[in-house]
């Protein structure tokens, strides 16, 4: 940790001391779960459960139902009070083949994936490129009618998904667009970082008005060569994928629940999501989440007495086709969540954890302050101005509740993001029980504490 950073921790501690809803006895608990976690293999060993025993997770396939019967086991196996599904519905993408290749003096296959929501259909067009979404929506529809459009847009790499951030437009809404001016299919650089031919999927979603488009990510070193092939002149492309929506499906969302011994219905929330996408094994997208969550569940289940508040771990279904477990248990859960203290999720890989937040912002908030004086020795600094909710815990941050960031070293995430190389090998086991570690320190303080997340402000204090 930088000094400065200490001196914000230890300072904030300090200011707060007079009001600390944590007992010294909590913390002297939670030192002892953060030395537990670090010698326990206990949320990698999970991890290698899901991905040897389930594989790949797409919503919707047979493996989305038997990854619900393996949550379910493992929850009642870690030693979780109560275990219970919730149905979540939703159309069902399947993807069954995809390929595409250069035509004429240079003919070659292009290694490419279809996007997650892309209709099939095989389409052949000159190819017109253009740097970034900017450029495609700044376009006349007559440079763009009747071709594949081909965004180049380079993804930086950045610890905190920044780059990520940027790009998404390129993949979100360019097919959309590119249909609106009539393009007849949609080609992009994959939304990633990795040198490998491995090509990034993803959702897109098509727009009221836009006939849908056959619409495919290709590998970085595709498109490099792409751009190289245009700087000799027009190049021509078939695109040939067979995929689409079929029908409607009901998975679940698993959850493991700690009952509260003083107050069970004020709930603390840790989560991951229990799907994935298709390519790799879902290793890091998000079975590292389900893991680092699950083991610091269990580590709280083996104290001698359940924390004050309820701790529930939710394995949610769906995320990666717009959050939708998640936001079904908002919905489900509307009336009740004044009742949910705070939500965390762990669904940015298994790097290590560097920094913390919570929704009250500030460094004089006495609960966080404590909570970041506990995670300090795991190399965890208090960032008061950075971070946000995970994207499983937004539905429930928009409706009022309150949200905490562990922040992951997310550097090497996008060499792995929704594409072939997502696997167990790529995980890190030294870096998975610093996660736990850090999960089950915030999640028995938050639970053990009687002050809440509300912003400095709100309790009558500065911000």
């Amino acid at each position: 940790m930088r000094f400065a950073a200490l001196l914000i921790v230890l300072s904030a501690a300090c200011a707060a001391h007079a009001q600390a809803p944590l007992p010294q006895a909590a913390l002297d608990v939670a030192a002892q779960l953060r030395e537990r976690a670090l010698a326990d293999d206990t949320g990698y060993r999970i991890i290698e459960s899901l991905t040897t025993e389930i594989g790949p997770r797409l919503p919707g396939s047979e493996a989305d139902a038997r990854a619900v019967a393996w949550a379910e086991a493992k929850f009642a196996e870690l030693g979780f009070d109560r275990v219970w599904t919730e149905p979540v519905t939703f159309p069902k993408w399947e993807r069954r083949s995809e390929r595409a290749a250069v035509l004429g003096a240079h003919a070659q296959p292009l290694l490419v994936t279809a996007l997650g929501g892309s209709p099939g259909g095989t389409v052949e067009a000159e190819i017109v490129r253009f740097a970034d979404f900017a450029a495609l929506e700044a376009a006349a529809d007559a440079e763009v009618a009747g071709k594949i459009v081909f965004v180049d847009f380079r993804m930086r790499r950045s610890r905190d998904g920044a780059g990520y951030d940027e790009a998404g437009p390129v993949r979100g809404r360019g097919p959309s667009v590119a249909a609106r001016k009539g393009a007849v299919g949609f080609l992009m650089r994959s939304i990633g970082t990795s040198a490998h031919r491995v090509a990034n999927t993803g959702l897109t979603r098509f727009e009221e008005g836009a006939t849908p488009i056959p619409a495919a990510a290709t590998s970085l070193p595709d498109a490099d060569q792409l751009g190289r092939l245009l700087e000799r002149g027009p190049v021509r492309v078939r695109l040939e994928l067979d995929c689409g929506w079929n029908g409607e499906y009901t998975s679940r969302n698993v959850i493991g629940e700690l009952r509260g011994r003083e107050a069970p219905d004020e709930i603390v929330v840790i989560a991951g999501h229990l799907d994935s996408w298709d390519l790799g094994t879902g290793a890091v997208d998000d079975a590292s989440g389900i893991g680092i969550t699950m083991a610091a569940g269990r580590l709280v289940a083996q104290l001698p007495q359940r924390p004050r508040r309820t701790l529930r771990v939710i394995a949610f279904a769906n995320e990666e086709q717009g959050l939708i477990g998640a936001r079904q248990y908002a919905e489900r859960y509307a009336g009740a969540l004044a009742g949910h203290v705070v939500g965390v999720e762990s669904d940015f890989g298994a790097g290590r954890i560097y920094a913390f937040n919570t929704s009250a912002k500030s460094a004089s908030h006495a609960l966080s302050a404590q909570i970041a004086q506990a995670l300090a020795p795991l190399g965890i600094e208090f960032a008061p101005d950075r971070g946000g909710p995970g994207p499983d815990i937004v539905p429930l941050a928009q409706r009022g509740v309150h949200w905490a960031w562990l922040g992951q070293d997310g550097t090497q995430y996008f060499d792995l993001h929704h594409n072939a190389d997502d696997t167990l090998d790529k995980v890190d086991p030294e870096a998975v029980r610093q996660n736990v570690a850090a999960y089950a320190v915030f999640a028995w303080l938050a639970a053990e504490a009687e002050g809440d997340f509300a912003p400095a402000a709100a309790m009558g204090g500065a911000d």
